[in-house]
C-alpha cells in the first residue's frame, strides 16, 4: 500500500470521505463498462437506464450522473437499485425484462457498479478479514431489448432461507460500510438446496440435471462448492463463476454480469443465473441463447 494511499493513515477514512470517492469513481467506472459495451452493441435510442449499486450513496444519484455523461435525453426513465447486494444484478435484469415486456420498443441500458474496496475495515478477527479480502471493484453493462440477439431472459424467480437474515449484511458505520459474511453461509446454502422445495424455488422449478449453463454469483469458493455439491454438478459446470472469482474477486452486484458475459456466445438451451445475498435470499433468472 502506498504511503500516500487512501488507507495510509492510522485512522481509516470516515464514511464521508469514502462517499466522496464513490461519487466520482463509481460513475467513471460505470462509463468504462458502457464504453466497452458500445463496441459490441448499438447504444443509440436508449429509453430506460437501470443502475444497481450497493457500495455508496450520493444525490443526485449515480444514475443521473451516468445519464448526463452519456448525453441521454432528459426523457429517459431511470431506476436506481441500491443496497440489495450480490443479487442486485438479477433485480436489474429482471426489471429491464419487465420494462421490455410491457414496452416492446424499449431499449434498456443496465449497469452494475461496485467499489467494494472503499469499505475496508480495521479488524483483527479472521472471518471479516477473509470476507474483505475476496471483494473487489467492478462494473458491467448490458443492453436489454426485444431483439433476438445474445442471451434471452426467461422467467425470474426468488426465495429466502428462513431464519438467515443475519448471515449476510452491510452495517453503515462512521468508518464506511462494514460487510458481514458469516462462515455459516455455505453450509446454510447447501442445506437449503438439499430441501426439494427450496431447491426448486432456487432454480425456478428446473431440474438441475436439465440445466446446461450455470451462471452462479461468485460469492466465494466455498459458496460455489456448496452449490456444486448440493446440485450434484459436474466439475466444469461452475468454471465461468470460478474464473471470474479468480480474476476479479467478488464484485458484489457486478459479479454475475461478468459470469454471464463469458457465456454470451455459447449455445445455451436452459441456463440459470443465480445469486445469494442479504436475506439470506436467493434470486435468479432463466436464460437461453436467442
Amino acid at each position: 500500500m502506498a504511503a500516500d494511499g487512501f488507507y495510509a493513515d492510522a485512522i481509516l477514512p470516515g464514511t464521508a470521505a469514502r462517499m466522496a470517492v464513490y461519487a466520482d469513481a463509481a460513475p467513471a467506472l460505470a462509463l468504462k463498462a458502457i464504453a466497452d459495451l458500445s463496441i459490441r452493441a448499438d447504444l443509440s435510442g436508449i429509453t430506460h437506464l437501470v443502475v444497481a449499486s450497493c457500495t455508496g450513496f450520493v444525490a443526485p444519484g449515480i444514475d443521473q450522473r451516468i445519464a448526463r455523461s452519456l448525453g441521454l435525453d432528459a426523457s429517459v426513465e431511470r431506476l436506481l437499485i441500491g443496497f440489495m447486494g450480490c443479487y442486485a444484478a438479477v433485480t436489474a435484469l429482471r426489471s429491464a425484462r419487465h420494462i421490455v415486456r410491457s414496452e416492446p420498443a424499449a431499449r434498456v441500458l443496465v449497469v452494475t457498479v461496485e467499489l467494494s474496496t472503499l469499505h475496508l475495515q480495521a479488524v483483527d478477527a479472521v472471518e471479516p478479514l477473509l470476507a474483505m479480502l475476496q471483494f473487489g471493484d467492478g462494473a458491467a453493462a448490458a443492453l436489454v431489448t426485444a431483439e433476438s440477439h445474445g442471451l434471452a431472459l426467461d422467467a425470474p424467480f426468488a426465495t429466502t432461507l428462513p431464519d438467515s437474515d443475519a448471515l449476510i449484511r452491510w452495517d453503515i458505520t462512521d468508518r464506511g460500510f462494514a460487510m458481514h459474511l458469516s462462515g455459516e453461509v455455505p453450509a446454510r446454502i447447501a442445506a437449503g438446496l438439499a430441501n426439494p422445495d427450496f431447491a426448486s424455488a432456487a432454480t425456478g422449478g428446473r431440474d438441475p440435471a436439465t440445466i446446461d449453463a450455470w451462471a452462479v454469483h461468485a460469492g466465494g469458493r466455498s459458496i460455489l462448492d456448496a452449490v456444486a455439491h448440493a446440485c450434484a454438478l459436474p466439475d466444469a459446470a461452475l468454471a465461468d463463476s470460478r474464473a471470474v472469482l479468480h480474476d476479479n474477486g467478488n464484485m458484489s452486484s457486478a459479479t454475475l454480469m461478468f459470469v454471464l458475459a463469458r457465456m454470451f456466445d455459447r449455445p445455451i438451451d436452459r441456463g440459470v443465473a443465480l445469486a445469494f445475498g442479504p436475506g439470506l435470499a436467493a434470486e435468479g433468472i432463466g436464460f437461453h441463447s436467442a
